[in-house]
């Protein structure tokens, strides 16, 4: 069998051990490994001729990426997880325990027990290079660094900054590194390993005292501002998560526990919470959405098709949308960028808005002036089509007409080459009828992104019947380059996203109708696990937007997407929302610190808020809707899978992550149990509670989607 551990000696009498897992691009941490490194390291101690250590990757871009996630799901028990995290424990700490100097060389992704590999050597340099990162991400996955790294990383960085990487997940780069004192050195990769053998040779030495900030010093070094940075920790853990999330106030007990009582007791204590954390219903949620965009990476979004390579998009419009995907595209794609728009305006718009988005990682110290400079060069912009006769994939961003968007179609036609790729990021508009203008209709696509641009990790591809495979391949490769987390959908009123968020809006704002106050209700639904509420949301998106949206999924997909009347109130009391400061809650100078409602909109719409209800009762009013409607999606095929349907919700409008998605949701509430619920509120308030057929049959069979 390959071996993953190979030990060099050098005539100087430092030995370097290389991590190279054989058959694989990145290296990850495997269970079988620990007898493998325990060999290795009594070869070490028996050999007297070796005075130092030095631990690199054989990988060309990086370190160790983390553990093998599937190794977890290979846990049947608690008591598996425990031993898999104590295993970790036992080798870490052999190697720590080492009497000659042991120097960790880190270039490219050092994450999680690549991380905590790194804390058990005596020192750590890593390579300047953009690709090296350094992080503890366990917790984006429901669980904890359960290779000592809550002991490690506190002692080493300090329990304020410890905390914050673990809280958050975040990856740290390596000039900030060193200035937490996470690492003792950062050098250009070329003298990385050199490096690395000179602090061998040079012998143990104690670390440098972290710098820490006055009020840290103060707080860390005493055991009553300890236990106030705990407690900070835990109110502030417990307002973000609002108790959804089990891993967080875990990990904050494994500090505070390793710090006040010691090393021991603390390793003890994050291997019960490890195990405990991996058999979760939340963390398990979790690793399927890792697995499941992982999956998704690997797929073309079209049987057999290869994507085309695109050298350059155009795109038109130079709105809040068309910036946008103009940023993202020389950003992150660096690909070149046309901007076509009607009017000047519009063109330095488009250019101001990528400007503020580059310029932000300037200020942050994350980028040189020269290399946004550099980025910004990519974006070009004209008024009329010129330069644009070589465009890959256009992607279209203008108002929802559609004579508009048919005019567009046969522009591009005629400016741009036969096999330019028409993307319309339309939100309403059914592809097929875009397509209708077009000579080249398999070329015509829908790329269906959510605002804002930059922050949004979801695109909906939307294939008509006449969209060519190679047109979705070009398109799902475009989008994952620009950042993007795309799904094909099939075309129709709403598509996905928008088509499940309409139901579930339009029960948020019966609720308000009938008496539930604007606040209670966004807090039901914070509570729930949504990152916002609805009528925040509603506020945000544009209470314009979601009344063009309205009829058009009623005259395609009935009566049960028929929006309140009382919205055309709201319109006729010009309220739009955020963007004209105008809506259900207040905007301007004086609402800085926590959003105010806008009581007058109560009178606007000709209610009282009466008693509110229980907050569990109006979050699965809402959400139930939201349900019926994703499985209605899979019916009519819209969406391929289950999976791309979690995926969608989540990705798109922020479906309560540890729930796993709507399909894995209502897998755990199980089908009959969705029907009777359905049925019940269907007696009360109507037919919109219909359950659809494929629930009805899942329940009569007990039937699951995963």
């Amino acid at each position: 069998m390959e071996k993953t551990f190979n030990l060099t000696r050098r005539d100087d009498g430092i030995a370097i051990l290389t991590m190279d897992v054989p058959g694989e691009t990145m290296n990850t941490l495997k269970a079988q490994f620990g007898p493998e490194i325990s060999e290795i390291l009594a070869e070490i101690k028996s050999d007297s001729s070796i005075r130092g250590l030095v631990l690199i990757s054989g990988k060309k871009d990086s370190f160790v990426a983390g553990a093998d996630i599937s190794m977890l799901d290979a846990c049947k028990t608690a008591g598996d997880a425990k031993a898999l995290s104590q295993q970790g424990h036992v080798v870490f700490n052999e190697l720590e325990a080492l009497t000659i100097p042991v120097v960790a060389a880190i270039h490219g992704a050092c994450l999680g027990g690549g991380l905590e590999l790194a804390l058990a050597c005596h020192q750590r340099v890593c390579s300047d290079d953009g690709k090296t990162m350094l992080g503890v991400p366990e917790v984006q996955l429901g669980l904890l660094p359960g290779g000592g790294g809550t002991q490690r990383l506190p002692r080493l960085v300090g329990i304020t900054t410890a905390l914050d990487m673990m809280l958050t997940g975040k990856q740290i780069r390596p000039k900030q590194a060193l200035k937490m004192g996470l690492v003792n050195d950062v050098v250009p990769q070329t003298i990385l390993l050199q490096t690395a053998v000179e602090m061998a040779l040079a012998g143990k030495r104690a670390p440098k005292p972290v710098k820490k900030s006055l009020v840290n010093q103060v707080l860390e070094g005493t055991s009553f501002g300890r236990n106030i940075i705990f407690d900070q920790a835990t109110k502030q853990v417990e307002k973000k998560t609002q108790g959804n999330y089990p891993a967080p106030a875990k990990i904050i007990d494994c500090v505070r526990q390793g710090i006040t009582k010691d090393m021991q007791k603390g390793l003890e204590v994050e291997a019960g919470h490890f195990a405990e954390l991996v058999v979760s219903k939340e963390s398990e949620a979790l690793r399927s959405i890792f697995f499941a965009t992982t999956e998704m990476k690997k797929e073309t979004g079209a049987e057999g098709a290869s994507p085309r390579k695109v050298k350059k998009a155009v795109i038109l419009g130079g709105g809040l949308m068309g910036g946008g995907i103009a940023s993202v595209t020389t950003t992150k794609a660096k690909i070149p960028v046309r901007v076509k728009d009607i009017s000047e305006k519009g063109l330095s718009n488009a250019l101001a808005y990528a400007y503020k988005l580059l310029d932000k990682g300037v200020k942050r110290r994350h980028m040189t002036p020269a290399a946004r400079d550099n980025l910004m060069a990519l974006m070009t912009t004209t008024t009329e089509y010129k330069g644009v006769k070589d465009a890959d994939i256009v992607v279209e961003a203008v108002f929802e007409d559609l004579a508009l968007k048919h005019q567009m179609v046969k522009d591009i036609e005629r400016e741009c080459g036969e096999h330019t790729i028409f993307a319309s990021n339309t939100s309403s508009l059914p592809i097929s009828q875009i397509a209708e203008a077009a000579t080249r209709p398999e070329n015509v696509i829908g790329l269906h992104y959510f605002s804002p641009v930059e922050k949004m990790p979801l695109v909906e591809v939307i294939a008509h019947a006449k969209t060519s495979p190679e047109t979705i391949a070009t398109t799902v490769a475009f989008a994952r380059k620009q950042g993007k987390t795309p799904i094909v959908v099939q075309d129709g009123a709403g598509f996905y996203v928008n088509r499940i968020l309409a139901l579930y809006m339009n029960e948020a704002a019966q609720l308000l109708l009938e008496g539930q106050s604007v606040e209670h209700l966004d807090k039901a639904l914070v509570k729930f696990g949504f990152p916002v509420g609805p009528i925040t949301l509603l506020d945000e998106v544009g209470i314009d937007v979601g009344a063009k949206i309205s009829p058009i999924l009623e005259k395609e997909l009935g009566e049960r997407f028929k929006a309140p009347a009382a919205f055309d109130k709201l319109l006729g009391d010009d309220r739009k929302g955020r963007k004209n400061g105008k809506g259900f809650y207040q905007y301007g100078a004086s609402s800085k610190k926590a959003k105010a409602v806008d009581e007058s909109v109560y009178g606007v719409l000709g209610i009282k808020p009466g008693t509110n209800k229980d907050a569990k009762a109006l979050a699965e009013r809402c959400v139930v809707q939201m349900l019926n409607e994703a499985v209605r999606c899979l019916e009519d095929g819209i969406i391929a899978s289950p999976r791309d349907g979690d995926i969608g919700a989540i990705f798109g409008i922020g479906f309560p992550p540890f729930l796993g998605g709507p399909f894995h949701y209502i897998d755990t509430l199980g089908a009959a149990n969705l029907v009777r619920i359905l049925e019940g509120y269907q007696s009360q308030f109507g037919n919109r509670f219909e359950p659809c057929e494929r629930l009805k049959t899942m329940a009569q069979e007990n039937a699951h989607f995963f």
